[in-house]
């Protein structure tokens, strides 16, 4: 895992209790209080969910909450942006999939 472990203004992560989460099926380690988006990069985890039309991957871009690149599903809820949310114990986190009916009208579409 790569984390800043002694920031200026955040301070120390040994402070934090480490909790589990899951990603895609697979148990990683978080510090409470961190995003789930900081979570899954230093558990080397980059690739978030793919395009719904094209099935490029998406991962972590503005980081802030604007762009949505990072949705992915929280405990069965779509579309929870992973930069934002903090990650829980125990939380269930999946990538967003390509649907094909979605491919299917995006390439029907005049």
């Amino acid at each position: 895992m790569t984390r800043i472990i002694d920031h200026p203004i955040l301070g120390k992560l040994d402070d934090r209790e480490i909790i589990t989460f899951q990603f895609d099926g697979n148990t990683y380690e978080a510090y409470e209080s961190e995003t789930i988006a900081a979570a899954l990069l230093a558990n080397g985890i980059k690739k978030l969910r793919v395009h719904e039309g094209s099935g490029t991957p998406r991962g972590i871009y503005c980081n802030i909450g604007h762009c949505m690149e990072c949705r992915v599903t929280v405990n069965d809820q779509a579309n929870v942006r992973a930069c934002l949310t903090v990650v829980k114990k125990n939380m269930v986190v999946e990538s967003g999939k390509q649907h094909p009916n979605i491919v299917k009208r995006m390439v029907e579409q005049p």
